[in-house]
């Protein structure tokens, strides 16, 4: 049998984890009692309809998540095979997300919401040191959430708690705050001063045939390719859990956009988790006519 333990942060997306694995066929129960849980596996041991289990446990048990340590001891010692999935996103993020949904964080109360969510954090560190699966949600879309679910827990796909950002930008609007590495190819040859070129994005086949027929292109993509498959694992080993690579060229339309897909096409066929973002392809849209 197995038995997936959900958890996270308040804000972090454990509904929509619950409502995916529901939609594959998981049996899911949120917010079980956490001294009720070796009893239900017991229980549902055996029986038709319960080989897949997803329980969420957050802190709404504040009272007794301290249990959890020994519940989790129990589980992996018996006959399941009992993973555990943390979700998590920046504490900037979880804030935003409250105000959005108007909800009321578990510890609030009558305590400001960032107080909150710092204690959740010191409450919640054991099981995020014990977790099997990492999810940093802060950058994720619902339904970016639901594909990397899906990819990761449904399809076994193990991408060593790492997701990473391809993230196009123009330089001449500023280096995005959150990237961790930058690579600079304005040393490209430039498609906006080509007149039949200006106006497309990196998106279109006519730019990127144009910018991927300089040898220098092939090169550098390799180099920074080979750099990226080192970087990766060394950085799973230090504990990161997600990872932005930033392309910029001067406008952030060509070729970093370029670039950018080309990298992401070549992460998303490892095993570590990959999307694709362009931040300025839209800017300084005015087309031809």
């Amino acid at each position: 049998m197995k038995i997936i333990i959900v958890t996270g942060m308040s804000g972090a997306g454990k509904s929509t984890a619950l409502n995916v694995l529901e939609d594959c066929g998981y049996y899911c129960v949120d917010n079980m009692p956490i001294e009720l849980i070796p009893r239900f596996a017991k229980l549902a041991e055996g029986q038709k309809g319960y080989s897949n289990i997803a329980l969420g446990v957050d802190i709404r048990n504040a009272a007794s998540i301290s249990e959890m340590e020994p519940v989790l001891d129990e589980m992996k010692s018996g006959n399941y095979e009992c993973k555990i999935l943390f979700l998590d996103a920046s504490d900037d993020v979880l804030v935003k997300r409250y105000k959005e949904t108007r909800r009321t964080h578990p510890l609030a109360k009558d305590d400001r919401v960032d107080h909150a969510i710092a204690a959740e954090r010191k409450q919640m560190q054991f099981l995020r040191n014990r977790a099997d699966y990492i999810m940093d949600t802060s950058q994720m879309l619902a339904r970016e959430l639901k594909q990397q679910l899906e990819k990761l827990l449904v399809g076994e796909e193990f991408y060593n708690n790492l997701f990473v950002t391809v993230l196009s930008f123009g330089f001449k609007y500023g280096i995005p705050s959150d990237a961790d590495v930058v690579f600079d190819v304005r040393f490209l040859p430039n498609p906006y001063y080509i007149e039949e070129l200006k106006y497309q994005t990196g998106n279109d086949k006519a730019i990127q045939d144009y910018v991927m027929g300089f040898e220098a292109a092939h090169a550098f993509l390799s180099k920074v390719t080979d750099l990226i498959e080192f970087l990766l694992p060394n950085y799973v080993a230090e504990g990161k859990n997600s990872l932005v690579i930033a392309i910029g060229c001067t406008g952030g339309k060509h070729r970093s956009v370029t670039l950018a897909n080309a990298i992401a096409k070549t992460l998303k066929m490892s095993k570590y988790g990959c999307k694709v973002e362009h931040r300025d392809i839209d800017k300084d849209s005015k087309r031809k006519g």
